[in-house]
C-alpha cells in the first residue's frame, strides 16, 4: 500500500509538474493558428539569422542571451543599428521589450539602406522605447519632450500619456508592442492598447514632417518599404517573440495626376529652380538666379508605374525627369534621370547621376523624334528593373538594371545649370504598377 500510495503520489506530481509546464507561455514560436495566418518569426530566439548590421552584411555587437536578442548598450547616434535581410511593405509587427534603468532604444521600419543613409532614421519612422523617467534622473536638468517619450511616433504623432502610464509595465518589466501598416493607415499598440493612429503621406504628415525635426532630412517616411530596424542607442536592452505577418498592398492600379493645372502641391523645389503655373495651367519651370542646378520633386515616393507627360522647350531644353531618385544635401538628387535636352543630346535615355553616368543612349536616327519648340510626349514605365522610355510614340529605350531594381526614391523635374533654361510640362499622369 505504501508503495502504490508513493507511486500514486509521484504520479501526481508528476502531472502537477506537466501541467505547470506546459501553463508556461513558449517564446519565440509560433501557434499552428499562427503560421495558418501567414506569421512568420523574425527571432527563433537562439539565432540571428534574419538580422545583420545596417548598410552591412554581417552583424556585431547583438548577441542572444536567454532566449532574448540583447542590446549590449555599446551603441551611439551614429551606430548601433541591426536590420532585417528582408524588405517589407504593410505588415503587422509585434515584438516583446525590457529595457535598463534609463534605457533608449526603438524599432524601426521602413528603413531605405543606401551609402547616403549614414543612419536609419532619417528614413525610417520609429517606435520610440525608452524609460522616461530612469533617462530623466540619469539627464538631470535635461527634460525629454513630448515627441521623445515612450511610444510616440519619432517626432510625429504623441499617445494619450495617462492612458500609456496606466497600462504600461515598469521599467525592467517586460512590455509588448505593436506596429500595424496598412497601406499608408498606421497604428501603435502597447500591451493591446492603441497608442497612436494616422494615415502617413497626408497633407498633415506632410506639414509635420516639414516643420519639425525631419526638416532637415528629406526623404524621412517616404518609402512604401524597407528593412525592419532595431536601435542600440547605447543602453542594454532585450528583445523577444518578434514576429511579422504581411498584409496586401493595395499600391498598384491608381491613376495619380502629378500636376493639378493650378499650382504646385505636391512638390518640393531644391537648388536653383524657379516653378510657377502659366494662365493656361501649365508648369513652367526656369533656371534660378544663380548658375546651378534646380529640381522641382514629388513629395511622395513612386517606385513602380507608368507616366505620361507633355513637354515644350522654351529655350535651352537642357532639363530631365528623374525617378527612383533621392535628394541628397540641399540641392543634388541622386538617381536615374529620364534625359530631356536639345536635339542631339540623346532626350529619352538614362543617365545616372554621380555614379556611373550613362546607362542607355538612343540611336542617332531617332534624334529627330524630338520636336524642338512643340509640344512633345514622353513615357517613361518602370516596374522592378526594367525601364522603356518612348518619345511622342516611338521606343527610346528598353533597359534592364539590378541597381535600379533595388532602388526606390521620387519623380523629379531638373533645371540643368547654365542658366537660360524654360520648360513647360502638362497632363503629367502617372499610374502605379
Amino acid at each position: 500500500m505504501k508503495t502504490t500510495a508513493k507511486f500514486m503520489l509521484g504520479s501526481l506530481l508528476a502531472i502537477f509538474a506537466c501541467s505547470c509546464a506546459s501553463e508556461e507561455p513558449q517564446h519565440n514560436t509560433l501557434t499552428e493558428q499562427e503560421k495558418a495566418e501567414g506569421w512568420q518569426l523574425l527571432f527563433d530566439g537562439k539565432t540571428l539569422d534574419c538580422w545583420k548590421d545596417y548598410n552591412g552584411t554581417e552583424l556585431h555587437n547583438w548577441t542572444v542571451v536567454d532566449g532574448c536578442i540583447q542590446a549590449a548598450g555599446s551603441g551611439s547616434d551614429e551606430s548601433g543599428y541591426m536590420v532585417t535581410r528582408q524588405q517589407f511593405e504593410n505588415f503587422i509587427l509585434s515584438w516583446d521589450w525590457k529595457l535598463s534603468k534609463g534605457g533608449n532604444s526603438g524599432m524601426l521600419y521602413h528603413v531605405v539602406e543606401r551609402p547616403t543613409f549614414a543612419v536609419p532614421y532619417v528614413t525610417g519612422p520609429e517606435y520610440q522605447l525608452i524609460d522616461d523617467k530612469g533617462w530623466e534622473e540619469a539627464n538631470d536638468p535635461t527634460k525629454l519632450e513630448d515627441w521623445q517619450r515612450c511610444g510616440v511616433d519619432y517626432a510625429m504623432y504623441l499617445p494619450d500619456f495617462n492612458l500609456r502610464d496606466s497600462i504600461m509595465n515598469p521599467q525592467g518589466e517586460w512590455n509588448n508592442s505593436v506596429i500595424e501598416f496598412n497601406n499608408g493607415h498606421v497604428t501603435y499598440w502597447m500591451n493591446d492598447v492603441k497608442m497612436v493612429e494616422f494615415d502617413a503621406w497626408t497633407d498633415d504628415w506632410f506639414e509635420r514632417k516639414n516643420s519639425g525635426k525631419w526638416t532637415m532630412a528629406p526623404e524621412y517616411g517616404l518609402a512604401h518599404k524597407g528593412v525592419i530596424c532595431l536601435q542600440d542607442h547605447g543602453y542594454p536592452a532585450s528583445f523577444r517573440n518578434i514576429k511579422i505577418k504581411e498584409l496586401p498592398s493595395t499600391y498598384a492600379g491608381k491613376e495619380v495626376s502629378l500636376f493639378n493645372g493650378t499650382d504646385t502641391h505636391g512638390w518640393e523645389a531644391f537648388g536653383e529652380i524657379k516653378a510657377s503655373v502659366t494662365k493656361d495651367g501649365e508648369l513652367l519651370i526656369e533656371s534660378g538666379d544663380k548658375n546651378a542646378y534646380g529640381y522641382l520633386a514629388t513629395r511622395e515616393y513612386y517606385d513602380n508605374f507608368d507616366l505620361t507627360a507633355e513637354f515644350k522647350q522654351l529655350a535651352n531644353g537642357n532639363s530631365g525627369l528623374f525617378f527612383r531618385s533621392i535628394i541628397e544635401g540641399e540641392a543634388k538628387v541622386s538617381g536615374w534621370q529620364v534625359e530631356v535636352a536639345p536635339k542631339g543630346q540623346d532626350t529619352g535615355g538614362i543617365f545616372e547621376s554621380y555614379k556611373r553616368g550613362w546607362l542607355a543612349q538612343i540611336d542617332d536616327e531617332k534624334e529627330n523624334v524630338l520636336k524642338e519648340g512643340e509640344w512633345n510626349t514622353i513615357r517613361v514605365r518602370v516596374e522592378g528593373d526594367k525601364v522603356q522610355t518612348w518619345l511622342n510614340g516611338v521606343e527610346m529605350v528598353d533597359l534592364s538594371d539590378e541597381v535600379i531594381g533595388q532602388a526606390c526614391g521620387r519623380i523629379a523635374l531638373q533645371v540643368h545649370d547654365g542658366g537660360g533654361i524654360k520648360v513647360l510640362w502638362r497632363n503629367m499622369k502617372l499610374t502605379t504598377l
